[in-house]
Formats: structure tokens, sequence, C-alpha cells
């Protein structure tokens, strides 16, 4: 999930990566947007796939950063916007989404267009 954070408070995530993508450089991206400590979104317009899985080796170390960093997730992120033009890929996100917040501590928000994330981000951010 390599992340953008050149235009923050809209960070910018990517579900393309390389098989030997480095999700701790992923961590430090989100920990050095918590040091600005000022409220941002994240945004992606390539959401995972259902062949997107992790190792457990992954999935243990995500749980103990999820830990570790629970209230900056709660108070800095405000939301993650999916852009999903297909209104049936946006149905089939929304059971996905509710799992999602509890696990990671902010809403996911789906919609249909990047002009439409922009509007959404703008009002979280005002």
């Amino acid at each position: 999930m390599p992340l953008d954070t050149t235009n923050f408070p809209h960070v910018w995530m990517s579900y393309e990566e390389a098989p030997d993508h480095d999700h701790d450089e992923d961590f430090a991206a989100l920990e050095a947007s918590f040091a600005r400590g000022e409220p941002f979104v994240i945004l992606t317009d390539n959401a995972p796939s259902e062949t997107h899985e992790h190792s457990h080796e992954e999935k243990k170390r995500t749980a103990l950063w999820l830990k570790k960093h629970k209230a900056e997730l709660r108070t800095l992120v405000l939301a993650m916007i999916v852009i999903e033009p297909s209104a049936a890929k946006r149905m089939a996100f929304k059971p996905f989404g509710a799992a999602f917040g509890k696990l990671w501590g902010f809403p996911m928000k789906l919609t249909s267009s990047r002009e439409e994330a922009m509007e959404v981000a703008g009002k979280l951010l005002s």
C-alpha cells in the first residue's frame, strides 16, 4: 500500500505494489503524517481486490502497529475515501467498510469519482 503524502492533508494510497514492497515504508509514511499533528484523509482509486492477501507475518505486524497507533488513527485520520466507479462494486464494499472502520479506527467512504472524493475530503477537512 504505497503512500503519497506530497498533497497532505490528502494522502493517496495505492494497492498496486511490487512483490518485494516494503510495508515498513508505508507505516513510516503514516507515522510522518501523524507527526504533523493535523487531521488528514486517505484516498485511493484502486481498491483492494478479492485476491489481495497478506501473509500471517504481515497480519501480525499490522496488528501490532495498529495497537501502537490506535489513538493517532482515531483522531488524525478522518476517513479512507475509496473511488470506485462501479455501483455494484461500491455496494459489495459496504460490508467490508464496516469491518474496516472497526479495525482501523476510521470510516471508509465510497465515492464514484475523483471529483466526488475531493468533495467528501473537503467537507471532512473543513
